[in-house]
């Protein structure tokens, strides 16, 4: 194959551009000399593809009703796969929910077992709610004194209401059963 260039110019240090001698498809008119090749059709999706979609649009769907409908449902299992995993501020947030019944049954017991479970992390507002709950007869596995410490460690940690039950309560001696 012979190569030419169009217009050389001797000595000028302009770049000439490449012509082929031999290729007949080659037309100097066209960029590229004619030679782009164009994008193939895209065949269509299979059916399992298409299917796998369409799954994927209406579980989405259904998933965004569930949670607009059943928000404090869909929150409290979220919050209780964090607490499961050791997070002591969801910790604390399940021992809410419990407590007040939002999203789950009430159940006094698991609260104060939640609250325990974050209140041995350091979360000042389980210690104080761990305490109290044990002040007002709900069960817990506190020892004697212990809700003092604990509303003590509370206080310190600048929960407004752990001082005002430190004032009130531990200072008459209501904190050592």
């Amino acid at each position: 194959m012979a190569t030419g260039f169009a217009g050389h110019v001797a000595n000028s240090g302009i770049k000439q551009r490449y012509i082929p001698d031999e290729d007949p498809e080659y037309d100097p008119s066209l960029p590229y000399g004619g030679k782009v090749f164009l994008a193939r059709k895209k065949k269509p999706d299979p059916f399992h593809i298409r299917a796998f979609e369409a799954f994927a649009i209406f579980a989405t769907v259904a998933f965004a009703i569930y949670a607009y409908f059943y928000f404090d449902h869909l929150h409290f299992h979220v919050t209780h796969a964090y607490a499961h995993l050791g997070y002591p501020s969801a910790q604390h947030q399940v021992g809410q929910r419990y407590l007040h019944g939002k999203g789950v049954d009430k159940d006094h017991e698991k609260s104060m077992e939640w609250f325990r479970k974050a209140a041995e992390q350091g979360h000042a507002h389980a210690s104080y709610n761990l305490a109290v709950g044990h002040l007002k007869g709900i069960k817990t596995d506190l020892k004697p004194g212990e809700a003092h410490k604990l509303i003590h460690h509370a206080a310190s940690k600048g929960v407004k209401e752990a001082h005002k039950v430190l004032n009130n309560v531990c200072t008459r001696g209501g904190c050592t059963n």
